[in-house]
Parts: structure tokens; C-alpha cells; sequence
């Protein structure tokens, strides 16, 4: 620490000390302030200025100190000066003393928090450079934040000091215009029964309903200023109470919901109902994984006693199956459904003409136009394609449209190239590798599956290498060829250029969010990889959500499900209640063998966000229904607060680790413990006694030893 941040807290530290060490806190009670009323009346009438002047000062160190009392001080501002001019100095000294105390925590504590708590104060940093002024207004607006903690936590951001002095005078103001009227009240007090007077009550009761007075102001302003391009526009009358866009998981249950409360809703897909997850993704994927794994499972079959055996087949006859199956579960989502749910379903392309209204382009020839009083965008993602050179002359297929493509084929890829290393280029390639492709993965990070823990990806890497995958990680695609018929793939690693053959190349790098083609642009709305909303999924108009994919943060089909509950509720009912979107358990996992499970924190993350943690590991190796079932490999991984056994995430390696990690997740979303599941009986012999398993290790390692030593002097006690 530099001498002039030393000089500076000592300087703090010896008023904060002085402060309670001369118990000067007693000056700042209701009792001196009655009790003071005529002296400083005398004062008043004798030397104004200085008694203004002292007051302002004293104000302005007791806000940049921090110290208790400022309530009080405040109130004997309107006993002492009256409500105008007591306004007037609380005001600018509340202001300048919380801009001091804003800029000492800068001076003071940024850097070392900087330094600890870099990236999510980054993330802080880019909310504050975009609706910091706002944010801090609403803040200000609202008398049961404590000012001081408000001083404190912005001087840790990047926010501009002048930014923060006149968003506070202006914030503050009616807020202490409140209590200065309540202190003018208190400065007439003669006795207790002077607290019951009409206007000391009228203060108090407008300063309990400042806060949703204020907000109400506040979000009025907001969509004024927001709508006001559209003005004239809007509907007097709507047709529909709520339009949904897309008919995958987000915009199906946004749909569902608002036809199960009787409202009005028309839902509008493009394409396929069902979305991407039933047609391309998970449905077609898992029914793929499945006869992959029991192709596997044949040629091992020595594991389980029989006799290994090499599994004939016909490539048509998978895929034909795949597609079987997307057809058993479609009436799940199909039109005929939603239909009889009570929801109006129509097929074609959906174009945002304002706020309000929508017009469709039906699949069927004509265009209509409807308004609804809310639209939820669910128009989901599709897959990055990256921009290699050649890649358009040697052809390609994605994870959309590989179900197609290849059904078309008689036999399955003899050289398949993936490209990507995260969860969808990991299942398919090996999946493809266990039903006879020769297959090589390509990965530009250093490991497959980057966002796991390095021994999950080793793991992931060597069950893949297993299958017979060359895993290329470290490996930079460059371009794509065709020379006499032959396509190739050059790739590049540690400066040397590698040509890989092959007869179809997988696009699996990622996903993008859609937000092209239905009128984003045009009313103005920001996106940034996704649509930017708030915490209740609302877009800059405060009648338009969007949910799923097209939304972020995660891209999984539970999560748009979970996230259109939101949507949906809030654009519904948003008049009387909102409700924040809740990520704080969200799990996800790998469908590869071992499937790669996860809820909450893994080590990588907690150690990039420097957050304490304990770990706990069970290995499956040791578990009896895993032995029994020749699967005895994985384990369970538990991060927990230190010293505690509360849970801050759970990474499970094994087989049906997506359904073992239920339990998890149910334990985090409740606030149950590793004690409540090492509590909980669980049927022998399962897989699911992993995680009581695990939850005993966690105990064993908590063990009251000193307690134990008592007992064991108990018990030998007893033998005597």
C-alpha cells in the first residue's frame, strides 16, 4: 500500500475510532435532538451561517465516514432549518459526502478487489457503463437501501464520479425531502402523543410508499421514452392477449401456459413444430447414442459373459429408426395438440411491424396481420457454419441436417471428419465411430469439452480415443479441398500443416441464436449474440420477451422450457407481479459414454471466480450395481462451502449420470445439504447410491474427532 492510501485510511480509521470512542453516537439520537430543540433554535437566531455552515460540514463527514446516525442528522435538519432550507443543505451535503465515501472506496479497496475479483466485477463494469446511471437512480429512489453500502459498492466500479454526485442529488432528493418533512414534524414534539400528530403520520406513511410510488415513476418514464417512436401507434384494442414466435421448447410452453390461464394466444412456427431439439437435436441424437451403444456394447459383449460379437446392420435401417422415433413423439408437440390445448397455431414466417403488431407470411399463401398486448420471441438457434475457405465446394452437413442427408446414403461415413470439440461434436463422433466410421475429430482448443474440468476431458478424450476417434485437439481448421475428387481437410498444429481425407465433414463448432429476418432491426431492439434482455426476459420494450436459445444464456431445451415460464407469466401478469428468471441450478449434460453430468460450479469455474471450496470424490469404480453391470467407471465430484457440507456444484462421470444428478440439483434448489442425502435411504443395489455414497465421504472427512476420542474413553469405560 502506497503512503497516500495509508495516510488516507488512517485518516478514516481515526474518525470511525474517535466516533465511538468519545461515544459521540449519543449526540445523534431523538432524545438529544428533543432535548437540544431550544438551544439550537438560540443558535439559529444568534449566528445562522455558522450554524448552517457546522451542520453542513458535520453532514458531509458523517456521509463520507459512514457512520451511523445520518437518519437522525437528516431529521434535525428539518427540525433545525425548516423543510426549505433543510433540504437545501441535506441535499448537497448528503451528496458531497457520498461522493467522498465513493471515491475513498475507489482510492482504497478497488485495486485489491480488482485483483481478486477481476472477471465478475468485469462483468459488473459493463452493466454499470451501460445503465449505471439508471441503476444507481432506482437505488437512490429507494429509502431501505442503505445509502452507505450504495456509496461503498460503486466506488468498486468504473463509473465516472460526476456520474455518480449528480445522479445522487437528483436521486436522493425526494427521498430526503421525505425525511426532512418527517424531522419539521419532530421538531414540534412537546410530549409521546405529539407521534400521533396527522402530519408526523403523513410523513412516515408517504415514505413507506415512496419506494413503489418512485419505481411506478420510474417505469413510466422508461416506456415513455421507449415507445415513444411509436406514438399513435398502439392498439386500442388487441386481437391476441399474448403472440409466441417459434414452436420449440420456449415458445411451446410459453403457448401452453397462456392457453391454460385463458388467454388469448396465437403461436407461429416457420418451420417444424417441436423446434430444433425434437427434429435436430436432442430427440435424433439420444435415438443415435442408443444403438451406437448397443453396437458397442456387442462387440464387447465378453464383459457381461457372452461372446463378443460384430454387429451387422443396415445404415438405413438406423436412421430410419432415428426418424421413427422423432415420429412417436411428435404428437407431443404438433399442431393438433396445441390446437386442442386452446391455442391458435399458424405456420409461417413471423415479422415484427411495431411493438404491438406481427405479421405473418403463411406458409400456405397470404399474409396476416395481428396485434397482441405481449409477444415472446422463441425463435431458438441454429448452427455456426465457420467461414473456412472451400468449405461450400467439398460439401458439408450440420447437426440439423445430417439427419437428412444421411438418411439418404446406403452405408454409414467410411471417413467422417467432426469438427468441434464440445458436447455435440463428442457425442456424434463417437456415436458415428461406434457404428463403423473411421472418424477424427478436430478441435482448435487444447482439449476437448473446454468448459469441464481437465480430468473430465481427459476422461471424455480417452473413452472417445477408445472407440477408435482420432482426437485432434490444438488442431486450427484452415481450409477445405477437393484435388481428383479426394476432399480434404487442412488443418494446422504447432506451425506444421496437416491434410486430413474424408467423405463427409460435420459442422458441430456451436450454435447461434436466430435474430435475423423478423424485424429485430427495425424496431430498434439490441442484440449482441443473443437478444439483450432483463431479469424479467423483457427486451428494451417492456411488452416483447424472448426466451430460450434466442436469449441465452445456456442453450438447452430445459432451460428454454424454464425460461418461458417467465416469459409467459410476466407478459401476462407482469401489471401486478414480475418475476426475476432464476439461473442460479441449472444442470447440463454430456451424452457420451460415460455421460458427463453437472450442476453448479466445477472446479475451473471456482477457481476463475476465486471462490473457496472443498472437494469431495466417490469413485464408481467401487460401487456394486456399477461392478454388477460391468460399468464401473466415473465417479462423483462435490464442491462444497469449507467446513460445511452446503453444495456449490456437482460433476458426476458415468454411466446415467444425467439422471444420478437429479438429486443434486433438487438438494441446490432447495438448500439441502450433503448430511440430508447421506440421510436419505437409498435403494440397494442402484447406481443412485453414488451420491449417499459421496455424502459419506464428505462426512468422513468432517468427523468431530475430538468427540470421538470422549466416546472411545466412553466405551472403554464401559468394558469395565
Amino acid at each position: 500500500m502506497n503512503l497516500r492510501k495509508l495516510m488516507l485510511l488512517m485518516a478514516v480509521l481515526i474518525g470511525i475510532v474517535a466516533f465511538f470512542a468519545f461515544d459521540l453516537g449519543r449526540f445523534f439520537s431523538l432524545e438529544f435532538l428533543q432535548q437540544s430543540q431550544a438551544r439550537f433554535a438560540e443558535l439559529r437566531a444568534q449566528q445562522p451561517l455558522a450554524l448552517a455552515a457546522g451542520y453542513f460540514l458535520l453532514y458531509v463527514a458523517v456521509a463520507a465516514l459512514s457512520l451511523p446516525g445520518a437518519t437522525i442528522v437528516t431529521l434535525a435538519g428539518g427540525a433545525i432549518f425548516g423543510l426549505g432550507w433543510g433540504l437545501l443543505l441535506v441535499s448537497f451535503a448528503s451528496s458531497i459526502g457520498a461522493t467522498l465515501a465513493f471515491l475513498t472506496a475507489r482510492f482504497l479497496l478497488r485495486d485489491s478487489v480488482q485483483s481478486r475479483f477481476g472477471q465478475r466485477l468485469a462483468e459488473v463494469d459493463k452493466g454499470i457503463q451501460k445503465d449505471g446511471a439508471f441503476y444507481l437512480f432506482t437505488l437512490r429512489l429507494i429509502p431501505v437501501v442503505p445509502f452507505f453500502v450504495i456509496n461503498l459498492l460503486m466506488g468498486l466500479t468504473k463509473m465516472k464520479a460526476w456520474t455518480f454526485y449528480w445522479v445522487s442529488q437528483i436521486g436522493m432528493l425526494a427521498g430526503t425531502a421525505v425525511y426532512v418533512n418527517a424531522g419539521t414534524q419532530l421538531g414540534q414534539l412537546t410530549s409521546l402523543q405529539g407521534i400521533v400528530s396527522p402530519g408526523l403520520l403523513g410523513s412516515f406513511v408517504l415514505l413507506g410508499l415512496f419506494p413503489l410510488i418512485a419505481r411506478k415513476i420510474v417505469e413510466a418514464v422508461q416506456k415513455r421514452k421507449v415507445y415513444a417512436k411509436w406514438a399513435g401507434v398502439r392498439p386500442k384494442t388487441f386481437d391476441r392477449n399474448l403472440i409466441v414466435i417459434g414452436a420449440g421448447a420456449g415458445g411451446l410452453v410459453s403457448a401452453y401456459i397462456a392457453a391454460a390461464v385463458k388467454a388469448k394466444v396465437t403461436l407461429v412456427e416457420a418451420h417444424k413444430m417441436g423446434g430444433d431439439c425434437l427434429n435436430y437435436g436432442c430427440v435424433p441424437s439420444k435415438a443415435l447414442i442408443r444403438s451406437a451403444k448397443l453396437a458397442h456394447q456387442m462387440r464387447h459383449a465378453s464383459n457381461y459373459g457372452l461372446s463378443d460379437a460384430a454387429p451387422t446392420f443396415s445404415f438405413k435401417a438406423v436412421m430410419q429408426r432415428i426418424h421413427d422415433v422423432i415420429a412417436a413423439i411428435e404428437p407431443h408437440d404438433s399442431v393438433e395438440r396445441y390446437t386442442g390445448l386452446g391455442v391458435e397455431v399458424l405456420q409461417g414466417y413471423t415479422k415484427l411491424v411495431n411493438p404491438w403488431t406481427v405479421e405473418i407470411t403463411l406458409n400456405s399463401g397470404g399474409t396476416q396481420r395481428l396485434t397482441a398486448r405481449s409477444i415472446v420471441i422463441a425463435a431458438g438457434a441454429r448452427p455456426f457454419v465457420p467461414p473456412l475457405p472451400g468449405l461450400d465446394t467439398v460439401g458439408y452437413v450440420t447437426s440439423d441436417t445430417l439427419w437428412d442427408q444421411f438418411a439418404k446414403l446406403d452405408e454409414i461415413p467410411k471417413r467422417l471428419v467432426v469438427l468441434g470439440g464440445g458436447p455435440i461434436g463428442c457425442e456424434l463422433a463417437q456415436s458415428f465411430a461406434r457404428l463403423g466410421s473411421q472418424v477424427t475429430q478436430v478441435e482448435m482448443a487444447p482439449r476437448v469439452m473446454i468448459r469441464e474440468d481437465e480430468e473430465v476431458s481427459s476422461l471424455a478424450k480417452a473413452s472417445l480415443e477408445a472407440d477408435g476417434v482420432a482426437v485432434l485437439t490444438g488442431h486450427k481448421a484452415l481450409r477445405c479441398e477437393l484435388v481428383n475428387g479426394e476432399k480434404t481437410l487442412v488443418v494446422e498444429h504447432a506451425g506444421v500443416e496437416k491434410r486430413i481425407a474424408f467423405d463427409q465433414l460435420l459442422c458441430a463448432v456451436g450454435r447461434v441464436a436466430r435474430l435475423t429476418g423478423y424485424g429485430l432491426e427495425d424496431l430498434g431492439i439490441p442484440t449482441n449474440r443473443t437478444v439483450e434482455t432483463n431479469e424479467y426476459l423483457q427486451t428494451i420494450y417492456p411488452n416483447i420477451y424472448a426466451a430460450g436459445d434466442v436469449a441465452g444464456p445456456f442453450q438447452f431445451t430445459h432451460v428454454a422450457a424454464h425460461q418461458a415460464w417467465y416469459a409467459a407469466v410476466n407478459a401476462l401478469f407482469g401489471d401486478f407481479k414480475k418475476f426475476k428468471a432464476d439461473y442460479s441450478v441449472i444442470p447440463w449434460a454430456t451424452f457420451i459414454d460415460p455421460e458427463v453430468a453437472r450442476v453448479g460450479l466445477n472446479e475451473q469455474e471456482a477457481k476463475e471466480r476465486k471462490i473457496p471450496y472443498e472437494v469431495t470424490k466417490y469413485g464408481i469404480d467401487d460401487l456394486d450395481r456399477a461392478i454388477a453391470d460391468s460399468e464401473a467407471h466415473g465417479f462423483v465430484k462435490v464442491l462444497t462451502v469449507p467446513g460445511k457440507d452446503q453444495i456449490l456444484g456437482v460433476t458426476i462421470v458415468g454411466t446415467h449420470a444425467g439422471d444420478l444428478l437429479a438429486e443434486y440439483v433438487l438438494a441446490m434448489k432447495h438448500g439441502l445439504g450433503l448430511n440430508k442425502i447421506l440421510g436419505t435411504i437409498h435403494t440397494y443395489p442402484t447406481l443412485a447410491e453414488a451420491n449417499k455414497y459421496a455424502a459419506g465421504e464428505w462426512k468422513r472427512a468432517h468427523q468431530p474427532h475430538r468427540l470421538l476420542a470422549w466416546v472411545k474413553r466412553y466405551h472403554d469405560w464401559k468394558r469395565t
